[in-house]
């Protein structure tokens, strides 16, 4: 087997959300190398998991007998079978003497399923190579730990930081127990989301806001502000072909209880889960009563400079097992969540038109930083062509690979 000998028809597969930058800029755009390739492959598995996983990791394992592919598997939602168990029954009696490869080393305590180190050992797996050990703390190098005192060779760190990307909302929760949060925004050339008399649909076309729906799907849960709300009554919910079974919790912070009661999030709050952030004891009984008789949640949090307490909801959040946390909001919760250092991560849609006039929102209000040299800076900066759109995905520079809040 020969370097290049690969291909990564996967990528194009729309259930997929994995760049093609990933693995082709691996090295600088060197060839990869067998150990490389194959990862890479076990990257494109997980893939398929994307949104469907949470709050357990993505994982893709391949099975190598003799230089050939023999078991491939991913970890397709949370209780279920892990990627390693679907590889190596797929690779039957196969697996004996070959080589395990899975981006995240194998878990080796007993949770919802039986530890994968057990199974890698009994199907007489020789070698297994792995991404990146698990930060879980339940594993935490223990499994490569039992693995190589079984006598397998184990080698770990083969495209550590592709993985780590891949599964960045993990290692922020399980370190922190606080979502990834994403913020995404679509505006014009010169940075407005609406023009001065609040009109915003629609700023992009339609193939991005295709990957908005995909998103949403990948996600746990969609955050918006009330503004939003009473401003374009957005139903936030997925209606991509595919991915309409899998609904994001859909949150609104409103910290007065002013959503419509003939909102689309309130009328459709018995089909797609809705909850509203506000603060504690600052609302209408009554009207709490009424949204709650519909399905929708209310929630107590405490009040930061008149405001909800943004780092208590995600905290909350947190407990409640959401990771991914889209943010789709104007800019006056994007500015807070901006000030507080609370975004992971950014991806801006940028269309080819022009707005205009100085009362134009832009995507954070407020008075913004005063000195260029409190800025905040990212990188790293990925640029990619939706259709006639221009998708901006960066990352702020404090941030860690595996994700945490500037304040923390």
């Amino acid at each position: 087997m020969g370097e290049g000998d690969f291909s990564f028809s996967c990528l194009n597969d729309p259930r997929l959300s994995c760049r093609v930058f990933l693995f082709l800029s691996i090295n600088g755009g060197n060839l990869l190398s067998d150990h490389e390739q194959l990862m890479a492959r076990a990257l494109e598995l997980a893939e398929f998991g994307r949104g469907q996983t949470s709050p357990n990791p993505m994982v893709g394992a391949v099975v190598v007998k003799n230089g050939e592919i023999v078991g491939e598997g991913y970890h397709q939602k949370a209780g279920s079978p892990h990627a390693e168990i679907h590889a190596l029954r797929e690779a039957g009696e196969r697996a004996r003497g070959a080589v395990l490869y899975v981006t995240l080393e194998p878990c080796c305590h007993y949770g919802r399923t039986p530890p994968c180190t057990k199974a890698i050992i009994e199907a007489g797996i020789r070698e297994v190579i792995v991404g990146v050990a698990d930060p879980n703390p339940r594993v935490a190098g223990k499994g490569i730990r039992i693995l190589q005192e079984s006598g397998i060779k184990v080698q770990v760190g083969v495209l550590e930081k592709e993985v780590r990307r891949q599964n960045e909302a993990f290692f922020k929760y399980i370190r922190t127990k606080l979502p990834f949060v994403l913020l995404k925004a679509a505006v014009s050339l010169d940075g407005k989301i609406a023009t001065h008399s609040g009109d915003s649909r629609w700023i992009t076309g339609e193939k991005a806001r295709l990957v908005v729906h995909r998103l949403r799907a990948e996600s746990d849960a969609v955050l918006t502000g009330i503004g939003t709300v009473l401003a374009d009554d957005p139903l936030l919910n997925v209606r991509l072909p595919g991915y309409q079974g899998r609904q994001p919790l859909r949150v609104v912070v409103d910290s007065s209880l002013r959503i419509p009661e003939g909102s689309q999030l309130v009328q459709t709050a018995a089909q797609i889960p809705t909850a509203v952030a506000a603060i504690r004891g600052n609302y209408s009984k009554e009207k709490r009563a009424r949204l709650e008789a519909v399905g929708v949640e209310v929630w107590d949090l405490p009040a930061s400079e008149g405001r909800v307490d943004l780092k208590s909801l995600l905290n909350l959040l947190g407990q409640k097992e959401i990771m991914n946390l889209l943010v789709e909001a104007g800019s006056a919760l994007n500015a807070a969540l901006l000030e507080g250092g609370l975004v992971d991560k950014y991806i801006i849609f940028q269309a080819p038109l022009l707005i205009g006039g100085s009362d134009a929102p832009g995507i954070f209000g407020g008075e913004g930083f005063s000195m260029i040299k409190d800025c905040l800076r990212l990188s790293p900066v990925f640029t990619e062509r939706v259709g006639g759109d221009m998708m901006i995905t960066a990352y702020p520079e404090w941030r860690s690979e595996g994700g945490s809040q500037k304040s923390e």
